[in-house]
């Protein structure tokens, strides 16, 4: 025979399982993206005066590797470079028909500035030196100042193996093309600096940019993730 204990019991047994029932399930964890195998142009770069090492595979996604592409900017003279902030992307136009399209990873100073500039100069392996007002926020980077000759090049160099200078009206405009992205970072707006493209493809844009070239940096608003740190 059921007691009365035993009939309490079971129902409000039966009635938590109703309700263990009606919980939803925790959604399985995103999966990771596959790539395809980068192109050889990513490998391991050895005849540098530093070593550039291979971008690791599943990294970076295809959207985002050097490639010719339909000129998206026909109404732009040969040897323009666009850069596209929002897209994280970096154009170099070769004719009206193709252009060069590389990934970038931009930062809070790629959102301060917009307009036309000149490629005025670049430098191979450049020397990092640290803004004093880098140096406000980060005083870390003190060494690395103006006044003490600021970060010899190499490995671990915020510039990585190419910098372009671009000067507008005869004034630096303190904005950068320059090597040294990571490769998880590519296409992503996190961290300082300007336009960061992997050192591959800042020593593939050095080898075809044209001293003097118009460099069109389009407008963009910064994401929420980096407004105030900077």
């Amino acid at each position: 025979m059921i007691s009365r204990r035993m009939f309490v019991a079971a129902g409000a047994s039966a009635a938590l399982s109703a309700c263990a029932a009606l919980t939803p399930p925790a959604p399985p964890p995103p999966e990771k993206p596959v790539y395809p195998p980068l192109p050889a142009h990513y490998g391991a770069i050895t005849d540098e005066p530093y070593p550039v090492p291979a971008v690791p595979e599943g990294i970076v996604p295809p959207h985002l590797w050097r490639q010719q592409v339909a000129n998206p900017y026909p109404d732009q003279p040969v040897g323009t470079i666009i850069v596209d902030p929002s897209a994280g992307q970096l154009h170099l136009v070769e004719s009206a028909e193709t252009a060069m399209r590389y990934g970038a990873g931009t930062g809070a100073d790629a959102y301060s500035w917009s307009g036309d500039a000149r490629l005025q100069f670049w430098r191979e392996w450049p020397v990092w030196k640290a803004p004093d007002s880098m140096i406000a926020r980060r005083p870390e980077f003190a060494p690395y100042s103006v006044a003490n000759g600021g970060m010899p090049p190499g490995p671990g160099n915020p510039l990585g193996a190419r910098a372009f200078y671009l000067f507008q009206n005869g004034k630096d405009t303190l904005y950068r093309i320059h090597g040294a992205c990571e490769p998880k970072y590519l296409g992503k707006a996190v961290s300082s600096g300007c336009i960061r493209l992997l050192d591959q493809d800042v020593i593939d844009l050095h080898r075809r940019a044209r001293h003097g070239a118009r460099v069109r940096v389009l407008p963009a608003v910064a994401p929420a993730a980096i407004l105030g740190l900077y």
